[in-house]
């Protein structure tokens, strides 16, 4: 295999190294189980210092990009989607602001995600989600309780969309969610108006009406968002 990597001005960032690999892998120049040049073979295919081209391996490493075999080399991994997101969640540092950030990501990823549930519901999907509304009103004095089912109920809307990418983004921010949920979930209040919330979407799925199921979906973002800014507010008068 011969690529041309490009020669790059020594004074170039990391940045500019891995975005270079990073277009290699987009033009399939390199493909998935490549095994690049040796290091310093590399360092002067591309005209660079060591070190800088060490950072921008570090940098495609962490996104999993590439792979470092003990006593082989460095590979170009299989580039699954699954893997090329695992992080994203370190991204978002847990305060009040990114819990916000996190709603509008939420709106934006679990709005189009129940209008193309209903269009793609089944049934027996329904009556999964009715179980879990179910269990949920039983559960609303147990936050714990009461997460797990609002968690499964909106995995199950997620899986009813059939729409893997998008699968992909709400496992990235997964973790957060959890964390987000725990926080508004400690409210009864929240909890009882989740739960008119997951009914209200329940129904506009029966109809698969895309538009209504969407609207309902994120008036229940909007519910949970405002208690958020609510608790944020409170927090900064009783620092004050």
């Amino acid at each position: 295999m011969t690529v041309n990597f490009g020669t790059l001005q020594k004074e170039a960032l990391s940045e500019k190294i891995a975005e270079r690999l990073l277009s290699l892998i987009k033009e399939k120049q390199l493909k998935p189980g490549d095994r690049l040049p040796p290091e310093r073979e590399l360092a002067v295919s591309m005209g660079v210092s060591r070190p800088s081209l060490r950072e921008a391996l570090r940098a495609l490493s962490i996104m999993h990009i590439i792979e470092n075999r003990q006593g082989s080399g460095t590979y170009i991994t299989s580039l699954q989607p699954e893997t090329l997101v695992e992080h994203l969640d370190f991204i978002i540092a847990l305060n009040d602001s990114s819990f916000l950030d996190l709603f509008e990501a939420r709106k934006i990823l679990e709005v189009g995600l129940a209008s193309t549930a209903a269009l793609t519901i089944s049934d027996e999907e329904l009556d999964g989600l009715k179980e879990c509304l179910n269990r949920a009103a039983e559960e609303v004095d147990d936050p714990e309780a009461f997460l797990q089912s609002d968690l499964e109920l909106h995995q199950r809307i997620l899986e009813s969309a059939r729409n893997q990418i998008l699968a992909l983004f709400m496992k990235s921010i997964n973790d957060l969610n959890i964390a987000s949920r725990r926080r508004t979930g400690e409210s009864r209040k929240v909890r009882e108006q989740t739960l008119k919330d997951h009914r209200l979407i329940i129904s506009a799925l029966r109809t698969h009406d895309a538009q209504l199921s969407g609207q309902a979906m994120r008036d229940h973002l909007d519910h949970v968002e405002q208690h958020l800014k609510n608790m944020s507010l409170e927090s900064k008068r009783e620092e004050k």
